[in-house]
């Protein structure tokens, strides 16, 4: 029930007062006690009016400020704070209603909490944001009542706002520190020997144990009657591209987020990696045409135009154009470059039409085919069958599963580099493949 200046009336005062009303009732039948029960029809008003006049002794009963972010990381746990601040001098019980932006459909969202007089209190929860644009956040709603609890009062707080969902920045940071730290020992993350010369020399230094006898430099040994060796240091400046199709074939959900969406995260990742290494990296993205080219540059504020031109990729219900792939690549890339290319080829023939683009490219640039497990085929594939249907069933599902290796295998026979991978393990593996081709000084 609602009245005037958003007051609400509590289970406690219609319990209350059922019980007067009925204690009311029994008096035809015992009128003795008329007297008594109006007393505590008094009473009982008196404390209502107490409770209203507790609440609203003061016009604003509570101050609450909102503190986000100034943009979401797609896909990521993302930490909101509300500070709630008791501006009376009485104890207070609170229930605070955030309103959150309508992509994330929770309509019941709320935390309860308890204050002292002049009480503050900072209120923490994440969000995990499934799809990039803006969010706009609106009024933050406390519900507050006094410790006699009749009534209730709400105090709405304009905090609207709007923040940008961006590209996983937090998983960036994350794999920055994973892949650049020398000694770090994280999961998922290998440290590769380089298996080859490096193409740079860096300085000649005092030979100890465990460097390449190959390296010994005897000149600068004879002058300084000790071992010296040279050290190289891994060629820079490379150029490493993303290629992201944004075809029909991407939108596939997995865990809320598209395989457009993991691609996305992952080229922000792999972009930052590459330009911590002094590498250059650009973007390319192609459906039925070529749409956001970024050439291969360096530097902080090149992150940023990547950063921006990923928050922008949106996903289009047509077939990929390889040929014009191609052409895009051919006008756009000057100069050998390490190609990452995101696509999904849910059956053999789906490759058989693009392997003879993917063979051209290959011969030109350094090219890694990055697609994508269906996991819940895969896990289906490995589960116990109960009847003649499921097996049915399962032999397909394990005939798709094979398919997809049978991909990798056609690829690699002609030289192409490819990644099978889980979506949550994208990431990871595109890192380690990097790390990889660096070490081996192919790049």
């Amino acid at each position: 029930m609602k009245l005037r200046w958003n007051t609400y009336l509590r289970n406690r005062f219609f319990y209350l007062f059922t019980g007067i009303i009925a204690a009311f009732a029994a008096c035809f039948a015992f009128p003795m006690f008329l007297p008594v029960v109006k007393i505590l029809l008094t009473l009982g008003l008196t404390v209502t009016l107490t409770d209203f006049m507790l609440l609203f002794s003061t016009r604003r009963a509570v101050e609450a400020t909102r503190h986000v972010p100034k943009m979401f990381s797609l896909g990521s746990e993302n930490h909101v704070r509300l500070e709630i601040r008791n501006a009376t001098r009485l104890r207070l019980w609170l229930n605070v209603e955030d309103e959150l932006p309508v992509q994330f459909q929770l309509r019941d969202f709320s935390m309860e909490l308890q204050l002292d007089g002049k009480e503050k209190r900072m209120l923490d929860y994440t969000l995990r944001p499934l799809s990039r644009g803006e969010y706009v956040f609106q009024d933050v709603n406390v519900y507050l009542h006094s410790f006699l609890g009749l009534a209730e009062r709400r105090v709405r707080i304009a905090q609207a706002q709007t923040v940008p969902v961006y590209p996983s920045v937090i998983e960036m940071k994350a794999f920055e520190l994973k892949a650049l730290s020398r000694i770090s020992n994280f999961h998922g993350i290998k440290k590769l020997r380089r298996l080859g010369q490096s193409y740079e020399f860096e300085q000649i230094k005092n030979y100890v144990m465990g460097d390449d006898y190959r390296s010994i430099n005897w000149k600068a040994t004879s002058r300084k009657a000790d071992l010296m060796v040279n050290q190289f240091e891994e060629e820079r400046a490379q150029q490493v591209y993303t290629l992201i199709d944004t075809s029909r074939s991407m939108r596939m959900p997995f865990r809320g987020l598209s395989l457009l969406d993991y691609a996305v995260n992952t080229s922000l990742v792999i972009s930052n990696i590459a330009l911590n290494k002094q590498d250059k990296t650009g973007l390319l993205t192609f459906s039925d045409k070529i749409d956001t080219v970024i050439r291969a540059d360096k530097g902080k504020g090149h992150l940023r135009k990547i950063l921006e031109g990923l928050y922008k990729l949106q996903d289009k219900p047509l077939e990929a154009n390889y040929e014009l792939l191609y052409l895009g690549v051919r006008n756009a890339i000057r100069g050998r470059s390490l190609l990452f290319l995101y696509t999904n080829f849910e059956s053999y023939f789906a490759l058989e039409r693009a392997l003879p683009i993917i063979r051209k490219i290959n011969k030109v640039h350094l090219l890694v085919v990055v697609f994508f497990e269906n996991t819940e085929v895969l896990d289906y594939s490995v589960s116990e069958s109960k009847d003649v249907e499921e097996i049915y069933l399962h032999t397909l599902a394990q005939k798709y599963v094979s398919e997809k290796r049978q991909i990798v295998s056609e690829l690699r026979q002609y030289g192409i580099q490819a990644i099978l991978t889980r979506p949550e393990d994208l990431s990871i593996n595109t890192v380690n493949k990097y790390l990889e081709l660096k070490s081996r000084g192919m790049i």
